[in-house]
């Protein structure tokens, strides 16, 4: 049931996505397009309350239950910013809108930009790390909770890579080519 959920909810952000867009720019409806994008929260939400119900109703901790707080953790975090991504390509390529705005590409001004993007990646792993711990609190010591503690493990792995990315922009960073000289 909480895989199907997930999916569900997957699928749902999508179409609540293009509804909302829907109503922003066909329907000339902007503020009904952002009621709807306001119920995408629901979406995470739904599947927290059915993953406590499934854990109170003695169901074994599981992969399933991982997924769920990496899903709900990761929409948290990153969902208003693929919102934003979204809605810039959409208002640009099918309403006139201007072009979206690029990442620097070069410098300073780049590593700022994965660091910020970095911070959005740590706190998604970051609330999926403490709705795992509340999943491992609330299973207490009757169940097991080992694939929750591994779940933890693998936010911890998400948070590394992203400061690895961040600090070799940092320390590496990458420089606009020349142009060759004229002859």
């Amino acid at each position: 049931m909480i895989v199907a959920l997930i999916i569900a909810c997957e699928v749902g952000f999508w179409v609540l996505l293009a509804v909302g867009l829907a109503l922003r720019y066909v329907a000339k409806m902007p503020r009904a397009g952002v009621a709807v994008l306001l119920c995408e929260p629901v979406l995470e939400l739904v599947l927290f309350v059915a993953t406590a119900i499934d854990l109170k109703n003695g169901a074994e901790p599981d992969m399933r239950h991982g997924i769920a707080a990496a899903y709900i953790g990761f929409s948290v975090a990153l969902g208003h910013q693929t919102i934003k991504w979204v809605d810039a390509r959409v208002a640009h390529r099918f309403f006139g809108g201007p072009p979206p705005v690029k990442p620097p590409r070069y410098g300073m001004a780049r590593a700022v930009h994965e660091w910020k993007t970095a911070a959005r990646w740590m706190l998604a792993a970051l609330i999926a790390m403490a709705l795992l711990q509340g999943a491992i609190w609330y299973v207490g010591d009757d169940g097991d909770t080992g694939s929750l503690r591994e779940w933890q493990g693998k936010m911890l792995f998400v948070i590394g890579i992203n400061v690895v990315i961040a600090l070799s922009y940092t320390l590496w960073p990458k420089r606009e080519r020349s142009e060759p000289a004229a002859r």
